[in-house]
């Protein structure tokens, strides 16, 4: 279908740009799906311009990934008519798209992309807030501190140099050159380092901007001296130098998260809309206009807003979303269903006994909205305090010796000591290292919330893993035989039957065997929580519990089969593992405490401790609540605890641990309050991971160790109170450089070595 809309439209190019292009529609798109897009309300809410000709909106487009979407997306104007320009910002998988009121309209648009492959993910909390934009005037004060810094440098070669005498005229206008560029970065550039020192003043710590805005406030004043005076140039160079690395390594360090969104609430996972039946019709409506005995028509896939009873249709409801429990279960007419759960047979009818945010699924969410958790303060901060009071302790000391030798050098040699003994080389090994690791994982599909994550990752010592959907891969089960061998008509007749049932184990069955033609199945019959029975080709045949014996944990994944009551053997369904997980597992023992927790039954306790290990803490029928207190009760012990979890269930346990990463099978579809994302297929390289950030750790402290030198070597100069603008432009300029090659290339070669570059 998708080929068909890019041949007739001659953009078959899309298929030249990469190997496997797009990504496979596997269950068709309703049409009625958009339909809320046609009210105006809703509409007004997702624009972000319109006047009487054209109308711009902004979808999150999640199925972006590769350059092949981008050039579709771009030429979008060759397949619908009225559509005008489609721009994409890839690293937020974001497509903005102006089209003319009068010849498409919004849900026309939505439809179009949908048809091409790339569904919008328009959910309610597109409603109430946008996604974290890129910090524009962090962006203007790094072009104006570059700028700046460039030009005085320049500027600034007849005083680096020497001049004639016969020239001070045209020294002093590039002296005041100098002054004029370095007003804008000393009063607005460098106001993020006075905010923060003045910030961590308050509180009554010394924190790591300290030094710095203390280091460009007494180069500005000391350079104002000499230029007014007529004794130097001063040391604007410098001054601006510091701040234009400082605000290049943020920059870099801040990119590599802003493309993800990670506080969100339940409404960032429901549906803008869905349908209430009234007077027999379909009327899209809005969620937070839900009112109680309202009759939600839920179709195939969608997830339940709203607390409610059934009163038509068979549900067969998957709540992994909320308690991880694996298999879907079954509701009848008459049964409460609650929100979050996603509907996985035909439609439904449901009378909402709650509103929205009034839900098990809100109560939920606020239940684990457990306090911020207190983080460990980064290294870097922590030696601040010292660095600054060294600092001090030094331009004291270089005071109290020129008072007794040369009073005249000790305004020289104080300043200097706190111009050269500037911590900017720490600060930047500290952000373009961060920022490089960062980039590096996300490349790998791990995504952090933030630098300081790295350094938490680092220390951890205790990981606690979710059993369902994180170690386990959503929607897939392993089926073993135990019994008599069965001939290919048996295993035809037992899918037939089974075929019948919309319980999730004969699905499992049919799903494993996928016998294509099947007998007719007659006398069907399903005792809920038992079995089903019927006649395939004139046999009576049982398929479901052993009659007779009580169900235990083991067996309550257990499917017996029973031809004209003879017992034939019996199907063991588990669940299925990811691809290297025991490999992963058994690596992570080596080094790190491991616990298993799981809202699942105890049917899988052997197996899960035989791919765990014996040392391996396993605890199964855990509610939320009993995660999120497992995790407390580590923490007591002082062990840093890292959880890997899916679902809202962990939400509490993600945040409460010193680290918690968020498994999801799409990076872009589910980010509980959580520290970072990994995407399923890269769980396997975790260990890799942890070694990345421990390197990480590493490279800082020896970045830090070569800037100590400088200083050493700067702060020579500057005690003797002679320190000239050559030596200052020399080392302040190559410090902040060598580090920050430094920082890249070590960083980049660590990667190699595990084999994550």
């Amino acid at each position: 279908m998708v080929y068909e809309i890019i041949n007739e439209n001659g953009l078959c190019r899309y298929y030249n740009l990469n190997d496997a292009p797009g990504i496979t529609q596997k269950v068709p798109v309703r049409r009625e799906k958009f339909a809320f897009l046609d009210d105006e309300k809703i509409a007004a809410k997702l624009i972000s311009f319109r006047d009487e000709t054209h109308t711009y909106i902004t979808f999150y487009l999640p199925q972006i990934h590769c350059s092949s979407c981008l050039y579709l997306l771009e030429n979008l104007h060759k397949l619908r008519p009225g559509i005008v320009s489609a721009k994409v910002n890839f690293s937020r998988k974001e497509v903005e798209i102006i089209f003319e009121n009068s010849k498409v309209f919004l849900r026309e648009v939505a439809e179009q992309l949908t048809a091409v492959g790339y569904e919008p993910y328009i959910s309610l909390n597109d409603l109430k807030q946008t996604r974290p934009a890129a910090n524009k005037s962090q962006i203007i004060r790094l072009g104006i501190a570059g700028f700046c810094f460039s030009n005085i440098m320049l500027m600034s070669f007849p005083d680096y140099l020497g001049i004639d005498a016969g020239d001070e005229a045209i020294l002093r206008v590039f002296r005041t050159g100098n002054l004029l560029l370095s007003l804008p970065v000393f009063f607005y550039a460098a106001f993020p380092f006075y905010e923060s020192s003045w910030k961590g003043i308050k509180h009554k710590f010394l924190n790591i901007d300290t030094p710095i805005a203390l280091a460009i406030i007494i180069t500005f004043i000391r350079s104002l001296w000499e230029v007014f005076s007529g004794s130097g140039g001063g040391y604007f160079d410098s001054m601006t130098g510091i701040v234009f690395f400082m605000l290049a390594g943020r920059v870099i360090q801040d990119k590599t998260y802003r493309q993800l969104s990670f506080d969100r609430d339940y409404s960032s996972y429901f549906p803008v809309a869905v349908s209430v039946l009234k007077n027999n019709k379909e009327i899209p409506t809005l969620l937070p206009e839900i009112k109680v005995n309202d009759t939600l028509l839920i179709h195939h896939g969608e997830l339940i807003p709203a607390d409610g009873l059934i009163t038509k249709g068979n549900a067969l409801i998957d709540y992994s979303f909320v308690t991880g429990e694996s298999l879907p279960v079954m509701k009848e007419i008459g049964e409460i269903v609650y929100a979050g759960g996603r509907q996985t047979e035909g439609n439904i009818e449901v009378l909402a006994i709650k509103e929205v945010n009034q839900s098990y699924l809100t109560s939920l969410w606020n239940k684990d909205d457990q306090p911020p958790k207190e983080k460990n303060v980064s290294f870097v901060h922590s030696i601040s305090k010292y660095f600054t009071v060294i600092v001090f302790f030094i331009a004291a000391l270089s005071a109290l010796y020129w008072v007794f030798h040369d009073p005249s050098r000790i305004w020289n040699a104080v300043t200097a000591v706190f111009i050269i003994a500037c911590p900017c080389a720490l600060l930047l090994s500290n952000s373009f290292t961060n920022g490089h690791i960062l980039n590096i994982l996300s490349r790998n599909q791990l995504y952090l919330r933030k630098a300081g994550v790295l350094e938490d990752i680092a220390k951890v010592d205790h990981i606690v893993f979710d059993k369902t959907g994180t170690l386990t891969s959503a929607g897939e089960q392993v089926v073993l035989y135990e019994g008599r061998e069965l001939s290919e008509t048996e295993i035809s007749e037992i899918v037939a039957l089974a075929s019948c049932s919309t319980h999730p184990l004969s699905k499992a069955l049919v799903s494993n065997f996928g016998v294509g033609e099947k007998p007719v199945v007659q006398g069907f019959k399903e005792y809920p929580g038992k079995g089903i029975e019927g006649f395939v080709n004139d046999r009576w045949l049982w398929i479901g519990a052993d009659p007779g014996k009580q169900q235990s944990g083991l067996e309550s994944s257990a499917v017996y089969i029973r031809f004209e009551n003879q017992d034939t053997g019996r199907f063991l369904i588990s669940n299925h593992y990811r691809k290297s997980i025991p490999e992963l597992l058994n690596e992570l023992s080596k080094s790190y405490r491991l616990s298993i927790i799981s809202g699942d039954n105890d049917a899988e306790m052997q197996r899960l401790q035989h791919l765990a290990g014996s040392n391996t803490t396993l605890l199964f029928y855990q509610k939320p609540e009993d995660k999120l207190h497992y995790i407390q009760s580590l923490q007591q012990k002082s062990e840093k605890v890292m959880m890997i979890g899916d679902g809202l269930n962990d939400a509490g346990a993600l945040k409460q641990s010193d680290v918690g990463i968020a498994v999801s099978e799409q990076s872009n579809n589910f980010t509980p309050a959580s520290d970072g994302i990994i995407a399923a297929k890269q769980l396997p390289r975790l260990n890799r991971f942890i070694r990345l950030c421990k390197i990480n750790r590493k490279i800082v402290l020896i970045c830090f160790v070569i800037s100590i030198l400088y200083n050493v070597i700067g702060l020579y100069f500057a005690v003797q109170g002679n320190l000239s603008p050559l030596i200052a432009a020399i080392l302040m300029p190559s410090s902040s450089l060598s580090i920050v090659l430094l920082s890249f290339g070590a960083s980049h070669v660590g990667a190699r070595w595990i084999r994550l570059s």
